[in-house]
């Protein structure tokens, strides 16, 4: 897995900017980008200005609100400058995110209130293509990006988006441009950073269909994580989780999530549902620890809080856990956590936490 950051919103910017140059002699006031009600020119400054907002949210490591600044470009200002201050945001943000600590989050409301890093640089590529791709239908360019961009974009903050045939037009019609074979025009979106849970001396963070990749393929997934992980359990995890990915019935909010130590800020573990709550209400939760983080109450603290944050949803009733008969650890941590011993059979026993 290539690391999303700096590089790939330089690489967006500048494919962008070569093609869009070509065509600086052109009426941008007075035409339409693509579908948008924004002329090309209008367009091309909210991109300068998404670019300049997210490195602001980082570099400000902004909690509770956008800071409240935006980009004002002087009178008389043509298409050529216009690509000279996406240019410029675009390399403010580059720095910032080569700047920015991994677990450093910044407050963005879609869905779940933040994003790290590796959003923002979703985010600030995804505007870069997209616009781009407006700007280019209104003045008529043929424009079409790496594939490998558009597939960052999607499997960072597109994780509710099965894959298609190919990366840009997926994007293209997970954002009400494009179509594709079999599947119904999309005529609202949004994309979706990962979800992350406090858990006491832990975070919970989400995994990205990038990262499950990663992990199932024997990688990190973008993780510092100490000596003996990540265990097979979550490299298995993320395989499951990656198979209804790409099958269209994985929801992220409903995935796997590595724990990560706050001390340190290194990864101890993974947990997860293995899928969304059923007709009855009831999700059922899995994991595994690394062996140099066991005896600390990790376990016990994440599963508390991932349990604790299940049961606040409408759609669930029971939080279950099925535990092999003779893991004695596992039945503490659910004892511990406050689940109740329900069921079983000589393969597995059953516990669960009801609202």
């Amino acid at each position: 897995m290539r690391p999303m950051g700096g590089e790939q919103v330089e690489e967006a910017v500048a494919g962008a900017v070569a093609l869009l140059r070509t065509a600086t002699d052109r009426d941008w006031d007075g035409v339409r980008a693509g579908r948008l009600e924004w002329s090309c020119r209008r367009t091309g400054e909210h991109v300068a200005g998404a670019l300049l907002a997210y490195a602001g949210q980082l570099a400000g490591r902004a909690q509770r609100a956008y800071v409240p600044f935006e980009i004002t470009l002087d009178e008389g200002t043509g298409p050529a400058d216009v690509l000279d201050v996406i240019g410029t945001t675009g390399a403010l943000l580059s720095a910032t995110l080569r700047t920015t600590p991994r677990d450093v989050r910044a407050f963005h409301p879609f869905p779940f209130g933040s994003a790290n890093r590796e959003g923002f640089a979703a985010m600030g590529v995804a505007e870069v293509l997209l616009h781009t791709h407006d700007i280019a239908e209104g003045l008529r360019l043929a424009y079409e990006p790496p594939a490998e961009l558009a597939e960052d974009v999607l499997t960072r903050i597109f994780p509710q988006v099965p894959p298609g045939p190919a990366p840009w037009p997926t994007l293209l019609w997970a954002t009400g441009r494009g179509e594709l074979p079999g599947r119904a025009p999309v005529t609202e979106w949004r994309w979706q950073n990962n979800l992350v849970i406090e858990a006491g001396r832990l975070t919970l963070q989400g995994v990205t269909p990038a990262a499950a990749e990663d992990l199932r393929l024997g990688g990190d997934g973008g993780f510092v994580w100490i000596d003996g992980g990540p265990c097979e359990g979550t490299r298995e995890a993320a395989g499951m989780m990656l198979k209804a990915y790409e099958e269209g019935s994985h929801r992220p909010d409903w995935g796997v999530f590595v724990l990560v130590r706050r001390e340190d800020g290194r990864a101890v573990g993974g947990m997860g549902f293995h899928s969304a709550p059923d007709a009855a209400g009831r999700v059922e939760v899995g994991y595994d620890l690394a062996e140099a983080a066991r005896g600390n109450g990790y376990a016990t603290e994440a599963l508390r809080a991932l349990s604790e944050w299940a049961l606040a949803r409408d759609e669930v009733r029971v939080v279950c856990a099925n535990v092999a008969p003779d893991n004695a650890p596992s039945h503490g941590v659910v004892s511990r956590a406050g689940f109740a011993r329900t069921g079983g059979n000589d393969e597995e026993i059953t516990y669960e936490l009801r609202r």
